[in-house]
């Protein structure tokens, strides 16, 4: 059937243009993470309203995943994913001149709105396109490319808001994101796997029902919900503990924090290779309680502590999402775009109401009650992911 292998050249230009999608979605994605103080203080609002600045994203991106999902299934899936990050990039730069915090927040709800298109398609472009036997590695490394963009972006925001401001910071980052576009238009092979069918809304939506029907999809998404809720309000309110006393670090060292990004790299990889050799349902579960494990150990007041259980953390994190993302490739067998967006719309719900509930959290009870609140989160987690396992094994037994 032609599918793409690893090592061969056609592999290699797959790889580089989702990483540079991957870098350009998760820059734009969090680009108002590691500046959130600097929001709160120039337009004098709480962290928890600052966190608005990336859960309005994150909430609009989950709901348009859903109709980016379908109209790949017709428009086809290259041309979607270019959309999204080609505008993305565009709006990402107009976010540097907004006159106000209202102003800013209808912004990043529109990038939201058109970041939707890469996320909501590549899993299912990898699905159609990769040979079976390097899935779970493509994968990995399509997250793990992510993982970098994501890291690379919140560090060179960091240290741009430190030496200039937040605004000229975004604009780079809009005109970095404008060029990985490019690339990933030049990059990408067009599908061979893909073939277009006429946009029917009802069938589509009967499709969606079928998906939400499936017991072992719904609990990949329920723990996607999950993990992605502790790992945004973890990351999201570290800042303001990192530049209090008895810390008081600058902007430009606290954003270093997420060079940890890098770990992601490694462990969805791995992770990936590990869940194709054991079975996912017997890594998932032991994934999750190493998050909550990492979760734990910063509770410690000593940094290097605290360094160490949000490495864990990270590591635990992008493992449960490589595991899972490639699971939901096999159990979806007709409308895996779709079924890939479901996942990302319950991920990026999780991401928007566990980012915000946590500066309550932090507002009342400082992190003892952040942490407190993504241990509820993961044990729950945990809890889904062991249904999961006599759920594969019946589904093997019927296959």
């Amino acid at each position: 059937m032609n599918y793409i292998k690893k090592g061969t050249k056609e592999f290699s230009n797959v790889a580089i243009a989702l990483f540079a999608g991957g870098f350009d979605t998760f820059a734009i994605l969090y680009s108002t993470q590691p500046i959130m103080p600097n929001i709160s203080k120039e337009f004098n609002i709480s962290p928890t309203a600052a966190s608005l600045s990336l859960s309005v994203t994150t909430i609009t991106l989950a709901v348009s995943m859903l109709l980016f999902g379908s109209l790949s299934e017709a428009w086809g899936r290259k041309l979607v994913m270019s959309f999204s990050i080609i505008s993305a990039s565009i709006l990402e730069i107009l976010t540097a001149f907004v006159p106000g915090f209202h102003y800013l927040l209808i912004f990043r709800a529109l990038q939201g709105f058109v970041l939707a298109g890469l996320p909501a398609v590549a899993m299912a472009y990898i699905g159609e396109e990769i040979d079976s036997k390097s899935l779970g590695v493509t994968m990995g490394l399509y997250i793990s490319g992510n993982s970098i963009g994501g890291m690379s972006g919140r560090i060179i925001i960091g240290t741009l808001t430190d030496f200039f401001n937040w605004r000229i910071a975004l604009l780079i980052i809009g005109i970095f994101s404008a060029a990985a576009s490019i690339l990933f238009w030049c990059k990408l092979p067009e599908s061979r796997h893909f073939s277009a069918c006429e946009l029917d809304m009802g069938k589509l939506f009967k499709s969606m029902v079928d998906h939400l029907k499936n017991p072992s999809l719904l609990c990949l998404y329920a723990v996607g919900f999950l993990i992605m809720g502790s790992f945004v309000s973890l990351y999201n309110y570290i800042g303001y503990q990192l530049i209090a006393p008895p810390y008081s670090l600058s902007p430009t060292l606290v954003s270093f924090i997420f060079v940890i990004y890098i770990i992601g790299t490694f462990s969805s990889t791995w992770v990936g290779k590990l869940s194709d050799k054991h079975g996912h349902s017997n890594v998932l579960w032991v994934i999750v309680l190493v998050m909550a494990i990492g979760a734990i150990i910063t509770l410690n007041m000593n940094l290097i502590l605290k360094i160490v259980g949000i490495c864990i953390f990270t590591f635990g994190f992008f493992g449960g999402h490589s595991t899972i993302s490639s699971w939901i490739g096999k159990l979806a067998f007709h409308n895996k775009a779709q079924a890939s967006s479901l996942y990302l719309l319950f991920y990026y719900i999780g991401s928007s109401i566990g980012g915000t509930s946590g500066g309550i959290f932090w507002t009342h009870y400082g992190w003892r009650g952040v942490i407190s609140m993504i241990l509820c989160f993961l044990i729950a987690g945990i809890l889904v992911s062991l249904h999961m396992v006599p759920l594969q094994q019946k589904s093997c037994k019927t296959a």
